[in-house]
């Protein structure tokens, strides 16, 4: 099996920002631009994405997603050696075009494609830190740019900032003085429609206050005070005195607003209003100038905000609107970091002065990371993936509960209502924002569970009156919820929401074992109906969802311990013990788990609500109708995901007491079977997410035949979620050589030449399974963290390895020695200590 490295990815501990204290992970150069774009925004608000070439690009602010939206919104440099009539040079404050840029049917469709740029840029990041190197021979400076969103763990709030920090640095290289203005333009864009029309009457007003300039405006144009896009923008420059400004441009014809600004500007680099006699002959752009004299060698730091505040944001729908609502036509429900501004420009107020904690706090969070011994590949996948959290596929309602799409489409949301078998896969939310998991939970346990325990696997909103809506149960999706309660409850110590949702959890067990159930039986084995991941039902047991419910076993056991519910707890370990027993006997085929297909025979056969029935002919073809012979399963398939819920167990200590000996060999054989090195000779009938050369894994692999004639839908495609899950099922079992391959291979096809490193994509961008990669910053030394035990267990792997649980974060430095391996928490910050335990050797 031949594997390969992360092209791009470099030591971070030998590689620090490119002329600042920012950390970096991986760098971008020349055609390794083209497709990055990193977001920038708070946890639930929106985000504008950081392009390669330095340009903001996508700006998602409007409560739903807005691919290639990039309205005319940039920085721009002057320089000149200040001696009177002396012409001076103005440049967009970003790297110039790509090739592929070039082609349009009417030349480029790049946003502000004829403007003068820097020749020559390189993207370095660790999200959420992303910063671009800027030089050009021509010119006697050269300039980083630097964005962020703040990313603090343990702190949402902080998290879910709707602004983005933009930082120049901008040095003399030449060997005479120079005169510099920087000018930051925004366009403004409220009242945005989905058709991308900008609404006429928007306009921003000048406010001084101390040492912040800012420009902000209300949305004049758009009189629907609930619509979507109604809200405010803010631009201002911190810090600086701003030189000059303008709250609108000229109105003119033939591209010449642009071209009125720019001779403006690039005459001695600053600006005067431009002459207008009423408000329809004036552009919604307003621009900042500040500027410095600059020695031979010296430089100058600048900083800017964009803020943003939309405040409704309106309920998805269980079933799609006609074009443009596509499930955004619901009542609105609100955005939780609304209630906490009042606009735009209060968001600036209440930020300016925490901007340097909110810095040192996330460099401390990303150091966590990069200080670490992971290697490099990982590294880049766990902070890179955590943009999801980012991205419009998440957000926060009124009342601070946190949703999710699967993912975005390119104007909306991909896959409603906090689907429970995608967010299986992520480790994420847990360890970076427990308080956001908490509010999972509760919509797991409280808004989607019905009297019987049937969890909906996709919520309803509003929550109070649809959240039970989706009528259909996923068995993987329940039984990993089970256990990501288990998880959010371990690594908080919460007893008292743990009390709270525990009848709840065991009513959800407990409907594994209804009449014709998924384990009717309660023998431990799913031989039942059961939904699943793949979007189709699986009739009888299969390695991946009795991955999930061994786990979910386990982790019901320990719970109902924890609460008093002795009795229920013995049931769990009862059935827990057989079903693994059957599991290993009946499913491990002396290489990997498969499954077992075992017809329902008839639609009464099947407990109601296990089952996906779609009204008026929607996706006739999910599922299958035949239920003696059924089409769409595994059967002996070599599933990349068949351990799934294993991994999670061991990320929580959890023993699924699956044969260890078994789980090793079958990750072994995910590896050797289901490893491609190359797509050239490939059928893939479906999605395509690796072609030519590239290396991967498929979702599963008939090595010795035995192919349904209509297998599930997705078994040729490579999923990332997936191939990180099986990553941290190697590195949890020791084999992290094989791991660092595994992820290498997807951050080598997320290189930004070809995608996007900042989106991996599976039904939609920004898609959640993803951030299972998020599961290999504990997983590499098989740390668990206990906040019921105040403890840190791990393998004594002698480095430096992340801790990440909410406001507990640090490092644990594992030393070997004659006398035996010794370890200790370094960096910690957090509440209460935690004792460190290594396991025996």
């Amino acid at each position: 099996m031949e594997m390969r490295p992360a092209s791009g990815t470099t030591n971070p501990r030998d590689d620090r920002a490119v002329a600042g204290s920012w950390p970096v992970v991986r760098r971008y150069r020349g055609g390794d631009l083209a497709r990055v774009a990193m977001p920038v925004g708070g946890v639930g608000t929106g985000c504008v994405s950081l392009g390669g070439r330095g340009q903001l690009r996508d700006w998602e602010l409007f409560n739903r997603p807005a691919k290639g939206f990039t309205p005319d919104t940039f920085f721009a440099l002057h320089v000149s050696d200040g001696a009177p009539g002396t012409p001076g040079t103005t440049r967009v404050l970003e790297a110039a075009l790509l090739e592929d840029e070039y082609a349009g049917g009417h030349g480029s469709r790049s946003a502000l494609h004829g403007l003068p740029r820097f020749r020559h840029g390189e993207f370095a990041a660790a999200y959420p830190f992303g910063q671009v190197r800027l030089t050009d021979p021509e010119l006697p400076v050269e300039a980083v740019v630097s964005v962020y969103n703040p990313l603090i763990p343990g702190d949402a709030d902080a998290s879910g900032l709707p602004l983005l920090v933009y930082r120049a640095r901008v040095r003399n290289t030449g060997d005479a003085p120079l005169e510099m203005s920087l000018c930051g333009s925004l366009q403004h864009v409220a009242g945005r429609r989905p058709t991308g029309d900008i609404p006429a009457g928007n306009r921003f007003e000048l406010f001084r206050e101390g040492d912040v300039t800012m420009l902000a405006g209300g949305c004049g144009g758009l009189k629907a005070r609930d619509d979507e896009a109604w809200g405010s923008l803010a631009l201002a420059a911190v810090g600086t005195p701003v030189t000059s400004h303008r709250r609108t441009w000229a109105k003119r014809s033939w591209g010449d607003s642009l071209l009125e600004f720019w001779d403006d500007f690039g005459e001695d680099g600053r600006l005067d209003e431009p002459a207008a006699p009423d408000e329809g002959a004036r552009v919604p752009t307003g621009s900042l100038v500040v500027g410095a004299s600059l020695p031979p060698g010296g430089e100058e730091e600048f900083t800017f905000l964009i803020t943003w505040h939309f405040p409704n944001r309106r309920a998805w729908t269980h079933r799609p609107a006609p074009a443009p609502v596509h499930g955004h036509g619901g009542p609105v429900v609100g955005n939780h970091y609304a209630g906490r501004f009042a606009d735009a420009a209060d968001v600036v107020r209440q930020a300016v002065p925490r901007l340097a904690e909110y810095e040192r706090r996330t460099r401390a969070y990303v150091e966590t990371v990069t200080g670490s011994d992971l290697p490099p590949s990982v590294q880049d996948a766990v902070l890179s993936n955590a943009a999801v959290l980012k991205s419009p596929t998440c957000f926060r309602i009124a009342d601070g509960t946190f949703l999710a799409w699967e993912g975005t489409n390119e104007d909306h949301g991909s896959c409603h209502g906090s689907c429970t078998h995608v967010w299986n896969y992520q480790y994420a939310l847990e360890q970076l924002f427990p308080d956001l998991a908490w509010t999972m939970r509760e919509v797991e346990f409280v808004h989607s569970l019905d009297e019987r325990g049937m969890m909906s696997f996709r919520a309803g909103l509003p929550l109070a009156t649809e959240g039970t809506g989706w009528r259909t149960a996923a068995a993987d999706g329940q039984m990993g919820a089970l256990v990501r309660l288990f998880r959010t409850w371990q690594l908080t110590g919460r007893d008292d929401l743990l009390a709270r949702h525990w009848p709840a959890a065991r009513r959800a067990l407990e409907f594994a074992w209804i009449p014709l159930g998924w384990d009717a039986d309660r023998d431990g084995l799913m031989e039942g109906c059961q939904h699943s991941t793949s979007d189709v039902e699986y009739y009888g047991p299969s390695g991946v969802n009795q991955s999930w419910y061994l786990a979910a076993l386990a982790a019901c056991a320990r719970m109902a311990e924890a609460v008093g519910d002795t009795a229920f707890a013995a049931t769990c370990a009862r059935v827990l013990r057989s079903g693994a027993a059957k599991t290993d006997a009946e499913l491990f085929n002396g290489e990997y788990y498969e499954h077992r297909v075992l017809p329902a025979g008839s639609g009464d056969r099947i407990a109601e609500g296990l089952r996906i029935r779609y009204e008026d002919g929607e996706n006739p073809d999910v599922g299958s109708d035949d239920l003696v012979d059924p089409d769409l399963q595994i059967g002996p398939g070599c599933m990349a995901d068949q351990l799934a819920g294993h991994a999670l167990a061991l990320s929580c200590g959890l023993d699924d007491r699956l044969d260890r000996a078994h789980t090793a060999t079958a990750l072994d054989s995910i590896v050797r079977h289901n490893h491609r090195a190359g797509f050239h000779g490939h059928m893939n009938h479906l999605r395509t997410y690796a072609l030519g050369d590239e290396h991967g894994l498929l979702n599963c692999a008939y090595p010795h035949g035995g192919r349904p004639e209509r297998p599930f839908p997705y078994c040729n495609e490579v999923w990332t979620g997936v191939e990180y899950t099986a990553a941290v099922g190697l590195a949890a079992h020791g084999e992290r050589e094989r791991a660092e391959h595994v992820v290498a291979d997807v951050r080598a096809r997320y290189s930004g030449r070809t995608r996007n490193p900042f989106d991996e994509v599976e039904c939609g961008h920004h898609y959640v399974r993803s951030m299972a990669s998020f599961g290999l910053a504990h997983a590499w030394p098989r740390t668990v963290v206990d906040a019921t035990a105040r403890t840190i267990e791990l393998d004594p792997l002698p480095g430096r390895w992340p801790v990440i649980a909410g406001e507990l974060l640090g490092l644990v430095e594992v030393t070997a020695r004659a006398d035996g391996p010794t370890a200790r928490l370094v960096g910690a910050e957090g509440s209460e200590p935690f004792t460190v335990v290594l396991r025996p050797g």
